[in-house]
């Protein structure tokens, strides 16, 4: 939010004097974030000056309009003829003022201003647009002062354009929606240096009549709670907005539209009411303010056609549905609280304005703005919370406003629908701010601090003595404070809240920085040891670790290929999504890591392997909802079970993904492509470092979605499954637009077994034995299992087997297929002699021939 400092002052008495780094560190101590403060009149160097245009000349034959003007600058340039500048802007004519920066002055960004030939004339000089001048974001054209200005040509532009100002740039989190507002900083700085506040909400305001302003229906209190309305007719359509408007205007960043449309803005930012002006004329009938029916379509301000839903709020005119043969629910012509709608906004010819200040629920406002990506000023201030009691208020204020600068007669009556519910009053031990804190707070320090807020604190039933030594209210024992927020901090809900603010206003100077001391433990958890060592036998491997948002769509699941009845499909979805394209959270860690790879090969990288571990989300079905807990104390352990049974399963993952070559081509040859067992033995590597011993796992051939039926392995311990691994489907890899023979495994590290302690491996100081033996078994066979045969058969002398070649051939036989292995053979305690080697062999051999029906090849 962008304010000038001279705008505060009218509503908060600052010092004259008032240094501008103080008036930074002041506003970062009540907890606003200050991103910048500029001295504007140390912006713009040189001569900026006040000029009228004389003439202008149409030039032609370029590939965009171009002007060649002649302004009067008066003596500015030391001659008092007309300036010749030439300029690209159309939004002005002959006998307007304008603001130009003479040769030798440099703008904002050090943008020096000379004179030279340009378009075949001379130019000396610049016409200014707001934002050459640093006051806003508007290029569409330049600044024409309005009639209002008594300055002539060739004196200082400064103060017209209001150059000689401070301007504050504030960043505002969340939960403080009320210093979107002149009237909410004012307040905050009146705090900060104890001066007088003039809140312009507290100017006397009409109520609502019995006759309202407008025939208005509200069928749906729970999203407008509040909807206030009133008249002008007789409206001048071509009266300009105030150049002092526009000036506070543009250095807040909002572009000036015309005057009902500007006053709307305006006191949206003096007061943090978001309001709305209907072209009267344009309406039809009454209005109606409901929920949106799915499929209705609404063109809003920017032109654009919106499809809403069940869950926006609109505004429609009944009696243009009634004309329409509808039933009078109305269509609609305003997004509520967002945007309002091309049939009803004011335009050039507008007589009669219809003001609109309603109070409008947050959650539906913040959900709608993601939805259609509508993040407006008014929006941004709904979705924060807005003080419900300052409708009428801002509502009196724009028909002032409207009637002092453009003429037209208010009408008498006003609407007032209001359905706002009272505050609920909070209990507050008088001690917990020391408590919770640290800092001794007496209970006549919180009770004064929480009244500077807006806070009506009462002791019980009574109200609080003001003689701090009053009995109780002292010492703080016992004490419970009944504290009502005021209506403008809807974010004051819990006692915490209210600690905060205590503490806030105090000053967080005063709060001590003591770390607390680390209780004593065994360093990592089981858990963290075996995460992080998976992690590093991935990355020691060449994979790259990501980091993927655990949101996924609702097309996901069918893109996967998963069954209708996999365990997979059933989804949490969120209340608040970030995204409406993805609302839902992953039961896979596949969707979004393919989804990364896809992102990195369209960014040029044509080999990767990468991996990801992160925990997955499965709802519990029929768990029913948590049971509320505040945060004025611990949860007790019933409360936490209650909650455990409904949060969803969370177990922790690792998959990885691969596409492109393995090992690099280079000047030794071609590269290796990854495929289906590199995936797999990616598994192997990770179940390894989570301290699965290798006789533990076991390798099947499966059918899991989104593998390749044909290309994917099961990886089972102890009998259990827990991952898959191989090839993806062909339709997944077309669906998800990546490259043909894309890799992945996904493993539940949460599913695997307690690691065993390790023990030191016997070394044996005595040489092997090496032999190799060639199997020809049926295709069908696994080669895992005929590992598992050859290692029960050689017995305790067998020192390690391992698969070095796979060989088919016409000579083997159809469907058949040789498993070449290498086996090793040591004893601890001796060299081994060869009839001992060949006995082991042998006797692997005979397991693997009884188990499975292997042979010796060449036998």
């Amino acid at each position: 939010m962008r304010v000038s400092v001279s705008w505060l002052r009218e509503y908060v008495d600052l010092p004259a004097d008032l240094p501008t780094g103080d008036l930074e560190q002041a506003l970062v101590d009540l907890g606003i974030e200050v991103e910048s403060v500029v001295d504007l009149a140390e912006s713009v160097t040189g001569q900026l000056v006040v000029g009228e245009v004389r003439e202008i000349e149409e030039l032609t034959g370029f590939k965009k309009p171009i002007r060649f003007c002649r302004v009067d600058v008066g003596d500015a340039n030391g001659t008092g003829e007309p300036q010749e500048i030439v300029c690209g802007a159309r939004n002005f004519a002959p006998g307007d003022r304008v603001v130009v920066i003479l040769p030798g002055g440099v703008l904002p960004g050090g943008f020096a201003i000379g004179a030279r030939k340009t378009y075949g004339h001379n130019s000396a000089g610049m016409i200014c647009s707001a934002k050459e001048l640093g006051l806003g974001d508007d290029h569409s054209g330049i600044i024409v002062l309005g009639p209002d200005v008594t300055a002539k040509p060739g004196d200082d532009a400064r103060p017209v354009v209001g150059l000689d100002d401070v301007v504050l740039d504030l960043e505002i989190t969340p939960d403080r929606g009320y210093a979107l507002s002149l009237r909410g900083l004012a307040r905050e700085l009146s705090h900060a240096f104890e001066v007088p506040l003039r809140d312009p909400a507290l100017v006397p305001a009409p109520g609502g009549t019995d006759t309202p302003a407008y025939p208005v229906e509200v069928r749906d209190t729970v999203g407008c709670d509040r909807f206030t309305a009133r008249l002008v007719r007789g409206v001048d359509p071509t009266a300009p907005t105030p150049s002092w408007m526009q000036q506070r205007l543009v250095t807040a960043g909002i572009r000036s539209i015309s005057l009902p449309v500007d006053i709307t803005n305006y006191v949206m930012l003096e007061l943090g009411q978001p309001m709305h002006a209907f072209d009267a004329d344009r309406i039809v009938g009454p209005l109606v303010v409901r929920r949106a029916e799915t499929g209705e379509k609404l063109t809003t301000l920017d032109g654009v056609n919106r499809v809403l839903t069940a869950d926006d709020m609109v505004i429609c005119d009944a009696g243009l549905d009634n004309a329409l043969g509808g039933e009078g629910a109305g269509v609609p012509i305003s997004l509520a609280a967002v945007m309002g709608g091309e049939t009803s906004e004011v335009v050039a010819g507008t007589t009669t304005v219809l003001f609109e200040a309603a109070h409008w629920d947050p959650a539906m406002v913040g959900r709608t703005a993601r939805r259609h990506k509508l993040f407006s000023e008014a929006a941004k201030r709904w979705e924060r919370g807005v003080d419900p009691a300052v409708a009428l208020v801002a509502l009196e204020r724009a028909v002032r406003l409207l009637t002092e600068h453009g003429g037209g007669t208010p009408s008498a009556e006003i609407l007032d629908i209001d359905h706002v519910r009272p505050r609920t009053p909070i209990t507050l031990p008088a001690d917990l701010p020391t408590r919770r804190v640290g800092v001794e707070y007496p209970p006549a320090r919180v009770v004064a601090l929480l009244e500077q807020v807006g806070c009506t604190v009462a002791q019980g039933s009574d109200r609080l003595s003001e003689d701090p030594g009053a009995v109780g209210v002292a010492s703080g024992v016992g004490t419970t404070l009944s504290v009502t927020p005021p209506t403008w901090r809807p974010d004051l809900t819990d006692p915490a809240d209210l600690v905060e603010e205590v503490v806030r206003l105090d000053g967080y100077d005063k709060v001590p920085s003591v770390l607390p001391t680390a209780p004593p433990g065994r360093g990592l958890t089981p858990r963290q040891r075996r995460r992080r060592a998976v992690a590093g036998s991935l990355a020691e491997r060449g994979y790259v670790e990501v980091l993927a948002h655990p949101f996924v769509s609702p097309e996901l699941a069918d893109q996967l290929g998963l069954p209708a009845d996999d365990p997979r499909r059933p989804v949490v979805r969120l209340a608040n999504p970030l995204s409406e394209e993805e609302p839902l959270l992953r039961t896979t860690l596949l969707g979004p890591l393919l989804g990364i790879l896809k992102r990195n090969l369209g960014r040029g990288h044509r080999d990767l392997a990468l991996y990801e571990i992160g925990a997955v989300f499965h709802p519990r079905v029929g768990a029913g909802s948590p049971p509320a807990m505040g945060v004025d104390r611990r949860p007790t352990d019933e409360e936490f079970a209650a909650a455990d049974a409904v949060v969803p399963a969370q177990p922790v993952h690792v998959a990885a993904v691969l596409s492109g070559d393995l090992d690099p081509a280079g000047w030794w040859g071609a590269g290796r492509p990854a495929g289906w067992a590199d995936a797999i033995e990616a598994a192997r590597d990770a179940l390894d470092a989570a301290g699965v011993s290798g006789e533990r796992v076991e390798v099947r051939a499966a059918e899991y979605a989104p593998w390749h039926p044909g290309r994917c392995a099961e990886l089972r311990v102890d009998g259990t499954v827990v991952g898959h691994a191989g090839e993806l489907h062909p339709v997944v890899v077309g669906a998800l637009e990546l490259p043909r023979r894309t890799c992945a495994m996904e493993l539940d590290l949460d599913a695997l077994p307690a690691a065993p302690v390790a023990s030191a491996p016997t070394v044996s100081g005595f040489p092997p034995a090496l032999i190799d033996v060639a199997l020809v078994v049926d295709d069908s066979v696994p080669a895992e299992q005929v590992r598992r045969a050859l290692e029960a058969g050689a017995g305790e002398l067998l020192e390690d087997v391992r698969l070095f070649d796979v060989y088919s051939s016409a000579q083997l036989g159809a469907g058949r297929r040789s498993l070449a292995y290498k086996l090793t053979f040591r004893a601890p305690d001796r060299t081994l002699t060869v009839e001992e080697a060949v006995a082991a062999r042998d006797a692997a051999v005979a397991v693997a021939a009884e188990r499975l029906g292997a042979t010796l090849r060449g036998a």
